[in-house]
């Protein structure tokens, strides 16, 4: 007497069992970041970046906790993660401490902000149409503005919009994401030239607005290489006067 056949699995079971198996595995790999730890990352870092918490500053867990509302282990998981990313130096035995740039990492940045500025200005004049022209000048009024009320917050916040809606006006999402990545370098080195360099960059804004409007690609490119170098140089400039002689 045959024994009878051996059930076989069908293609679709086949196929479900897989990827029931793969979910299985993701979820155990893979792990969300809890909603607090980011909202606690993001707090301090914009805390450093706005330079409430200035370079070389420490950094008590105890007293971030407080003034957060939260507990000591987002705080902790939070400075391990900014010192991975260079914002924060944790010193054995001594604590965390609110990263000190040094003149090359400085000199290397705004270099790289120079070249990726530079061209997404050249490409905004190649695209912007009469309603991003618009979207300018308001952001240009809205850093005239804060500039005139001596509001140093309010001035690198519009600052940055200006330049992130001429990366966007790019229409280059991988020029975008590398000016991304540097943006808020590059807002932390601004920050304490916000109102010294105030007119004079502001007028330089005024005149890559207008290169984009008159959709001339290599005056915007000019100007803009212009305006980023001058801010290098004002940074030169700031940390040397700052300097312990």
């Amino acid at each position: 007497m045959s024994q009878p056949d051996a059930p076989l699995i069908g293609a679709g079971n086949t196929r479900r069992a897989a990827r029931d198996s793969l979910s299985s595995a993701a979820a155990r790999k893979v792990e969300r970041p809890a909603p607090l730890r980011q909202a606690v990352y993001e707090a301090l870092l914009d805390l450093i970046v706005n330079r409430t918490l200035k370079p070389g500053q420490h950094l008590v867990e105890i007293e971030l906790a407080e003034h957060l509302g939260v507990s000591r282990q987002p705080v902790r998981e939070a400075l391990q993660r900014l010192q991975t990313e260079g914002w924060v130096d944790l010193r054995p035995a001594q604590g965390a401490f609110v990263h000190t740039p040094t003149d090359e990492e400085a000199d290397q940045l705004l270099s790289v902000r120079n070249v990726l500025e530079t061209y997404s200005a050249r490409l905004a004049a190649e695209r912007a149409t009469p309603e991003d022209v618009k979207q300018l000048r308001k952001l240009q009024n809205e850093g005239v503005a804060a500039l005139k009320a001596k509001d140093v917050e309010r001035v690198v916040a519009a600052n940055a919009a200006l330049h992130a809606f001429i990366t966007q006006l790019s229409g280059n999402t991988v020029l975008a994401e590398m000016i991304t990545t540097v943006d808020r370098r590059a807002r932390w080195y601004y920050a304490p030239l916000a109102l010294t360099r105030g007119e004079d960059a502001w007028t330089e804004h005024a005149d890559i607005i207008d290169a984009i409007t008159l959709g001339e690609p290599a005056e915007a490119a000019r100007v803009m290489s212009h305006h980023t170098e001058r801010t290098r140089t004002a940074y030169r400039e700031h940390r040397d006067a700052t300097q312990p002689k």
